[in-house]
């Protein structure tokens, strides 16, 4: 049995197939090349591109566009091994994107768009960063101010977004916006509009933001002045947007918990094995059951998120519902995989401080799951409403 790696309950050989085939290209980029793009920033370009030619990229695309056409399931199975290998969120980060941000094209793009767009994803060729978050409105998606005002031949966007990842390396951008304003929509969520179209960097001004952790997959605000959008990069119908993000929401925080299980395991396994190693008072530390039990107790947490974000994935691929387990799936899994990595820093002592032991790193990865695309709190207030039938609080 091996302890880091959880068990395909299924014991399908197609899902071993995908990990063994992930595994064969992502353990080609080790610690110090992670460790490289931790220091220096740079978009880990090589693995990116090794994830495409193996055509990883396409794995939930439709077969017609020269994807796998797979599930959530088979989605999870792969980020779990991209995050299990020292890489942390910069390596999930740099390719999780692909599997259901463009959801909205595969749903509700034209046969052209999709015939347009689909491809140059899976091949590479083009990566896409998106505009959706705001900063005077954050999770409250129905404030957004970003403003598409028609003309003639498309649209004219003025507006700002922030937390926009690979900002700086993309070339397209999928966009959120107003095309009527908030105080005129009959209801909150009407009159918002999806587009997904070139950056141009002539109308879009991109800021990095420093930040704690996944330096190498970069976030930024962007400062929209004037930026025109043709008809035919619109998706879907003006002003039903909101509807169509919500198809992706559900797969987006199944993979964010796999990911961060992935690095809980990672770093359990590099605890366990400086347990074995470190020897203090002439006997190694891990015979102490003040080293083992917070270990042991990792264990059991992560495999046990492990299995709901397993059964929400399962829910979503069968057309079932599954926001109660997949909300939860990403609580208790970016919850588990902090707390796995936190002990692991702990079970290094001093050297967990060091980065050459990669711990310190990979806490500082994990720390985001538990703060995006939702944080705990509004998911405790989901689970309270919708599941415990309890008053909305907020």
């Amino acid at each position: 049995m091996n302890a880091f790696t959880p068990t395909d309950l299924t014991d399908n050989e197609d899902h071993r197939a995908i990990r063994e085939g992930v595994r064969a290209v992502v353990s080609r980029f080790d610690d110090e090349y992670w460790l490289e793009r931790d220091e220096d920033g740079k978009f880990p370009f090589e693995f990116h591109r090794a994830m495409a030619e193996a055509g990883w990229l396409g794995i939930t695309m439709p077969v017609e566009y020269g994807g796998a056409g797979l599930g959530v399931t088979e989605a999870a199975i792969m980020m779990h091994e991209v995050a299990s290998h020292g890489g942390g969120m910069a390596a999930t980060s740099a390719v999780h994107i692909n599997l259901f941000g463009p959801h909205p094209i595969v749903v509700h793009g034209t046969h052209e768009q999709k015939s347009r767009w689909v491809p140059r994803l899976i091949s590479g060729e083009d990566q896409v960063c998106f505009g959706f978050t705001e900063p005077d409105a954050g999770l409250n998606t129905t404030r957004i101010k970003t403003f598409a005002e028609k003309v003639e031949g498309g649209y004219i966007v003025h507006g700002q977004k922030v937390w926009t990842s690979t900002a700086q390396v993309a070339n397209k951008i999928m966009l959120l916006t107003r095309t009527t304003r908030y105080e005129d929509a009959k209801r909150p969520t009407d009159g918002i509009t999806i587009f997904y179209t070139d950056l141009d960097r002539s109308k879009i001004e991109v800021r990095k933001i420093p930040k704690m952790g996944r330096k190498a997959v970069d976030s930024n605000a962007i400062f929209i002045d004037g930026l025109f959008i043709p008809d035919e990069d619109r998706i879907g119908e003006e002003g039903k947007g909101f509807s169509y993000i919500l198809h992706s929401l559900n797969p987006e925080r199944v993979l964010i918990a796999v990911e961060a299980i992935g690095i809980g395991q990672d770093a359990l396994r590099r605890a366990a094995k400086y347990a074995q190693d470190r020897v203090v008072f002439d006997r190694p530390i891990g015979q102490n059951q003040g080293i083992q039990h917070p270990l042991a107790e990792r264990w059991m947490y992560l495999e046990s998120a492990w299995l709901m974000a397993m059964r929400a994935a399962q829910l979503y691929d069968a057309g079932k519902p599954c926001g109660a387990e997949a909300n939860s799936a990403k609580f208790l899994g970016a919850r588990a995989g902090y707390d796995s990595c936190l002990q692991a820093v702990l079970t290094h002592g001093g050297f967990g401080y060091a980065k050459e032991y990669h711990v310190e790193r990979l806490l500082r990865e994990v720390t985001v799951t538990r703060i995006a695309p939702i944080t705990e709190q509004l998911i405790l207030c989901f689970i309270a409403e919708k599941v415990l039938d309890l008053p909305k609080s907020y």
